[in-house]
């Protein structure tokens, strides 16, 4: 019953929306279109375009501001041409600016926006307005890639961290830099026998201090919104690639050492062989396999000092589950998700809070689509047990659909199986199986205003416990001057999703948000944004804890922010946060007290936090951001200051130091905690494809000190040779620096396609 409601709900919410009418660009304006047409002779990828097949290539231009306002034509105007063959699909830009002097942050994949002048394409291959491949360049010919989801409604849709094989090179000319790409038909999914792809192109020019777009994008939605593209239109179906088998193998050679092992009177050498295979079944439908996987080149993440009571939510990075993440992922909300692939073989190191690779023996992931509206993924890994926890061999299994429904809104399905495989006496904490099963609605309206979710999650476990579902409701209403959103959000106590991200049960939150927007006319001010975030929390007592009855009132929070971004690109906000709430176990917020000093379970904190924070220009070679804070905290009070400074020393890197300092005054039998996170970092192009990367974590909660350095030589596309040390120290007055851990490992990795 409580799912057909949110299956009405839904359905009545996007025929509502779809009512609706823009009030920026009409949806029913024509679509810019961009014709294509096959080569007739080579094209050299070089960033000179003086092939015959770009003189008779389609040009088109008047690229329209975005930033810093979105009213009127780009100052450096921006050239896009077009062409294929039976390989690949070419795009170039010419890119005028008002000088010569073009930023760039480095020689580095994967470089940042607002820190270089670069330009962005977007292709949308199955015009579905949900999903897209991004492909970038600067002024040197640094290249990043990144996959678009749900719509490029947010910046959460970006994900940066998928690599694929293209081409591409760029060329710096006296008023203009010019790029060109080679992007392989067999590194994206698309439709045999399409006749159009959706496209759009951003632009950051750092010169003219303008962010531009092929297709104008109103300045309150996401520049990779998909909502706003033009048509790439071909001058015939196109054809699935000839091949598309690639077979990606690695070796992986190390030495590493636990020096708190005193057994441990050497280094360990270790020696691992493995690889990926990427079939294409379909050019729409794609079957990744893994032997023996090894994610050893994969970047730390960078820590935070926890100071609430829940687990936070970190980002995937490993390749292996990146493409069509959103299939798998995108279920659920930011506070709960039923999958969340971080599971699979990775657990935390709880001396560090690093990462530390579990052992999997292998897997499949099935993912794409079936036809134009319907898209399934399928995956399953086998991990290895582990004696020493007493932990078995874990079977994980994910299949999920999803089919699009009226314009760009959709209905998906997930099924989720953790089973083991042991005949092993299993640990009192480890269950036979998990499973969950869910059923989600997400809405997108055509005019771009109404966005929202209705979802229904239910586990399946041995356990008997009550309430093992949580469901998820979320509106969104988003127009130029203003913002509105209501969540809602029931888990369960019985709610087990051992493989999604579950920080608490057992409650029912309810969360209105309300932006406004103010976009004034000088020559300073930008945009100024007041924003409120409410939530209120109630116990379901389902949990037999007896310190709140059933519904009973657990938490308030209330965050009102103020924001102005500047022409200048320079940035103030301003955050008053609120919280009242009462503990249902002991707990010591500093995490630094003795075993006997916390605050007792029933205790009622209130908080109250003033955050202030300032960014400079990040076109300058020398750029802060600097956030202080202050507040009551748990009867006492906390202070802090955290921030960035970075220099960039153009085109070979940057050095840059982030860091975190908070103090709290608690009183009573509390002592002063004094928390700091330091993290140096240092990052050195020798060339486009000699990239070394040196990241340097203390955290004196922790008493850690973590150094992190990777080099990396890409010496084809998708191939490379990565040398990794990470070294661990203690930092307790009383430990001398000791050493606590050491690594060197070197690993070796080389796309082939048969």
């Amino acid at each position: 019953m409580k799912l057909s409601l949110l299956i009405l709900l839904g359905i009545l919410l996007s025929n509502f929306a779809k009512s609706q009418k823009g009030n920026y660009i009409a949806i029913d304006e024509p679509i810019p279109q961009i014709h294509i047409q096959k080569i007739t002779d080579n094209i050299v990828i070089d960033g000179v375009l003086d092939e015959k097949s770009w003189q008779v290539a389609q040009r088109k231009s008047h690229f329209s501001q975005y930033f810093p306002t979105d009213s009127m034509l780009a100052i450096g105007d921006t050239e896009i041409l077009m062409s294929y063959d039976n390989e690949n699909f070419y795009i170039a830009a010419k890119c005028y600016s008002i000088g010569n002097n073009f930023r760039v942050e480095s020689l580095k994949r994967d470089f940042s926006f607002s820190k270089n002048d670069n330009i962005n394409f977007i292709l949308d291959t199955y015009t579905d307005r949900t999903n897209a491949f991004q492909f970038s360049m600067n002024p040197v010919g640094a290249q990043k890639e990144a996959l678009i989801s749900i719509g490029g409604k947010s910046s959460s849709a970006f994900d940066g961290s998928w690599d694929n094989k293209w081409f591409g090179d760029a060329k710096m000319y006296d008023g203009y830099w010019i790029c060109e790409l080679a992007i392989p038909f067999s590194s994206i999914r698309y439709k045999k026998g399409a006749t159009k792809w959706g496209f759009n192109s951003y632009r950051n020019d750092s010169q003219a201090n303008e962010i531009s777009c092929f297709v104008n994008i109103p300045r309150e939605y996401n520049l990779m919104n998909l909502n706003y593209t033009a048509d790439i239109v071909w001058d015939k179906p196109l054809n699935r690639p000839a091949q598309n088998v690639s077979f990606i193998p690695y070796i992986t050679g190390g030495v590493t050492r636990d020096f708190e092992k005193l057994e441990e009177k050497t280094y360990q050498s270790n020696f691992n062989i493995g690889g990926d295979a990427k079939i294409g079944i379909s050019s729409s439908l794609n079957l990744d396999l893994t032997i023996n996987p090894d994610f050893s080149q994969v970047e730390v993440d960078q820590q935070v000092n926890n100071l609430g009571r829940f687990e936070i939510l970190f980002p995937e990075k490993r390749q292996f589950f990146l493409e069509n993440a959103d299939l798998f992922g995108g279920f659920g909300s930011n506070r709960v998700q039923p999958f969340f692939s971080r599971r699979i073989g990775v657990s935390i190191d709880p001396r560090t809070e690093n990462n530390i690779q579990n052992t999997i023996y292998g897997g499949a992931r099935l993912s794409g689509k079936l036809n134009e509206d319907f898209r399934i993924g399928m995956l399953t890994m086998q991990a290895a047990g582990q004696k020493e926890n007493n932990l078995p061999s874990f079977n994980y299994t994910v299949l999920t659909a999803e089919h699009q429904v009226f314009n760009r809104s959709n209905i998906g399905m997930i099924l989720i199986n953790k089973q083991t495989f042991s005949d092993m006496e299993l640990n009192e904490n480890v269950n036979e199986y998990n499973r969950v099963a869910g059923l989600e609605y997400r809405l997108h309206s055509k005019n771009n205003f109404w966005t929202g979710k209705a979802s229904y999650m239910q586990a399946f476990t041995p356990e008997d416990k009550e309430m093992k579902y949580s469901m998820f409701t979320q509106l969104e209403y988003n127009k130029r001057r203003y913002r509105l959103e209501f969540a809602s959000l029931l888990v369960g106590d019985g709610f087990d999703a051992e493989l999604g991200f579950v920080p608490r049960k057992d409650f029912y939150l309810i969360s209105p948000e309300f932006d406004i927007r103010f976009f004034p006319k000088t020559k300073k001010i930008a945009q100024i944004t007041l924003s409120t975030d409410m939530r209120w929390i109630y116990k379901l007592g389902k949990d037999n804890n007896e310190i709140i009855q059933n519904f009973g009132h657990e938490e308030t929070g209330v965050e009102v922010g103020y924001e102005i971004s500047f022409q200048n690109n320079h940035k103030f906000n301003m955050e008053i946060e609120y919280e009242n709430f009462i503990l249902l176990r002991n707990f010591d917020p500093t995490r630094i007290q003795d075993e006997e000093t916390f605050f007792l379970a029933g205790s009622k904190p209130e908080n109250t936090t003033l955050t202030l924070s300032y960014d400079s220009d990040v076109r300058k070679a020398f750029f802060i951001q600097f956030s202080p804070n202050v507040g009551k905290f748990y009867g006492g009070t906390r202070m802090g200051l955290a921030g960035q400074f970075t220099y960039r020393y153009q085109p070979f890197g940057s050095v840059s130091l982030d860091y975190n300092y908070t103090h709290i005054d608690i009183g009573g039998d509390f002592r002063n905690a004094n928390l700091w996170l330091v993290g140096p970092r240092i990052d050195f192009t020798f060339s486009k494809q000699l990239f070394w990367t040196t990241f340097v974590q203390y955290n004196n909660r922790l008493e850690n000190l973590n150094i992190n350095s990777r080099f990396q030589w890409r010496f084809a596309p998708v191939s490379d040779f990565f040398l990794v040390f990470t070294d661990n120290y203690i930092t307790d007055p009383f430990s001398n620096f000791e050493k606590r851990n050491r690594a060197i490992v070197a690993k070796l990795t080389y796309w082939l396609n048969i």
